[in-house]
């Protein structure tokens, strides 16, 4: 009983230190992307006008829609590589990361096509764009778009790294891309080169680092065998069936987040530099998140062969409530100090406009990724399925409104019509999609609103009392003083009532760790 005890422990200790192994790498990446989305936007807002950034923030847009091609490919590639790599059967995991390969294969092709159509329809989409950006836009689009199809294929490979669970590789080579990528767009604006010129650095950066996933794979990797010979047809019906439901979420997920600048650039072109500028700050908060709830899907797909659904939910309690804690730490920041933060970054003219945009995307972000550490769960145990009534109404509610409610009053109303969305997902989550997954993640609804959103909620405390000093700036009102008392505020709440002694006994000993090892 002693050594069955010790086993148990020692596997738990194994997972706990990979998933935070991951979890730093995630964080990693996050640090890179927000470096570049701090340094890159300030520079090219203070370097082009305000046409022309709005023209190369759609062209990154419209090039991004091929990345939507995945599928869930790669997340069905990792996870299944989990899963057999846990079983130790690699030849099965080989086989499920080649029947990925012939999935992607033919999304890069898809990919190709999509991207010349939207270069051809650019003057249809963009109506009131000056017809002089006309021409390098559609080149643009064509180059960031063949290079993100290759892409496609080449992050195969990575994915069998997230399977593996060793997450450095393929998040150094992102971080690569990034700082590339960042590197490239200021030369040419440096070198006051055209808007064709910045699409092919952008895309050799992209051809170049997806080549560095392949040999990766081929010097760390090689044991996971991807090649089309391997495929066989009974592991392609299963990888098919799962990515069919995948697709569902990542139309979902194309409905929700990335049609709202495409959106506001064919109503309401004059705001859509402002309004790119407010989804920066909200897309990081969602990339924070992410890195820690990423590396879920993997170690979740092989916890659900040791565990059972009880164990399941109980982690999904607490995976939660560090979620809900580091969605609300970072929200309210970025309202309460929105201004201020802006006026830094992109100066007083970007910052009026773009405001009252980023408090409202904020928000909605918040609330809709309150659920996310459940979305993950339910995706690597297979029961995604149950779960896609919340995605396809959160998608309908969003992208409707969105377009309804922008041909009335612009940009503000696609922001309005992506917090509906929220709302709508979170509130099917859980009437609906947690009552169907209940066999795979036991869990009482009532215990994860209490324990996972509300306790860690009580940090807005402090921003709500002190509402009208940051909602309605006026002058130095809500100064230094001021907001040093609520940040000081804020961070004792979530300590003394986000986590509970024993975790922060935890991270007290961590850092204590640290220092000893400084």
């Amino acid at each position: 009983m002693s050594d069955s005890s010790g086993r148990e422990a020692e596997n738990v200790g194994g997972l706990a230190g990979t998933v935070s192994r991951n979890v730093l790498a995630s964080l990693a990446r996050i640090v890179a992307i927000a470096l570049v989305a701090l340094i890159l936007p300030a520079y090219l807002t203070h370097h082009l006008p305000v046409e022309t950034y709005a023209a190369w923030v759609l062209i990154l847009q419209l090039g991004a829609y091929v990345s939507y091609l995945d599928l869930g490919i790669q997340t069905g590639i990792s996870k299944f590589v989990a899963e057999y790599v846990a079983r130790k059967d690699e030849a099965e995991a080989s086989r499920h990361a080649s029947a990925g390969l012939v999935l992607m294969l033919s999304a890069g092709l898809l990919g190709g096509v999509l991207s010349g159509v939207l270069a051809w329809q650019v003057p249809r989409l963009f109506r009131t764009m000056p017809t002089g950006l006309y021409h390098d836009v559609r080149v643009s689009v064509i180059l960031v778009g063949l290079s993100l199809s290759f892409g496609l294929v080449s992050a195969v490979y990575s994915a069998v790294f997230l399977g593996l669970q060793r997450y450095w590789i393929p998040m150094t080579i992102a971080i690569v891309n990034r700082a590339s990528f960042a590197a490239v767009v200021v030369a040419a604006v440096a070198l006051r080169c055209n808007l064709a010129a910045m699409g092919l650095g952008v895309a050799t950066v992209n051809v170049v680092t997806g080549l560095l996933q392949v040999i990766a794979w081929q010097r760390r990797a090689p044991h996971i065998r991807v090649s089309i010979r391997l495929v066989d047809f009974r592991v392609f019906k299963t990888m098919a069936r799962y990515c069919s439901m995948q697709s569902i979420w990542t139309a979902g997920m194309l409905c929700v987040a990335g049609l709202d600048i495409t959106i506001v650039g064919h109503y309401d072109y004059v705001q859509t530099a402002y309004y790119s500028i407010a989804t920066l700050p909200t897309s990081f908060v969602l990339l924070l998140v992410s890195s820690m709830v990423n590396p879920l899907m993997p170690a979740s797909s092989a916890m659900s062969t040791q565990r059972t659904a009880s164990e399941m939910g109980d982690f999904l309690i607490r995976v939660t409530r560090y979620t809900t804690l580091m969605l609300l730490l970072t929200g309210v920041s970025l309202m309460v100090c929105g201004l201020p933060i802006l006026q830094w970054w992109v100066g007083p003219v970007y910052a009026s406009h773009t405001l009252t945009y980023l408090r409202i995307l904020v928000l909605a972000n918040v609330i809709r990724n309150l659920c996310l550490p459940y979305a993950t769960m339910v995706c690597a145990t297979g029961r995604q399925g149950a779960a896609t009534a919340a995605a396809i109404s959160e998608a309908a509610v969003n992208l409707g409104s969105s377009l309804y409610l922008a041909s009335r009053f612009g940009a503000m109303g696609v922001a309005l019509g992506t917090l509906l969305g929220a709302f709508v997902s979170v509130a099917l989550h859980f009437a609906i999609s947690m009552r169907l997954t209940h066999s795979n993640l036991a869990i009482s609804r009532w215990r994860l609103l209490v324990n996972g959103i509300l306790r860690p909620g009580i940090v807005i405390l402090p921003s709500l009392v002190c509402f009208s000093f940051w909602w309605y700036p006026t002058g130095t009102t809500f100064g230094l003083k001021w907001t040093t008392l609520w940040g000081l505020a804020t961070l004792g709440l979530a300590w003394f009532g986000g986590l509970d002694r024993l975790e922060r006994d935890k991270v007290g000993g961590f850092s204590e760790t640290v220092v000893r090892r400084l």
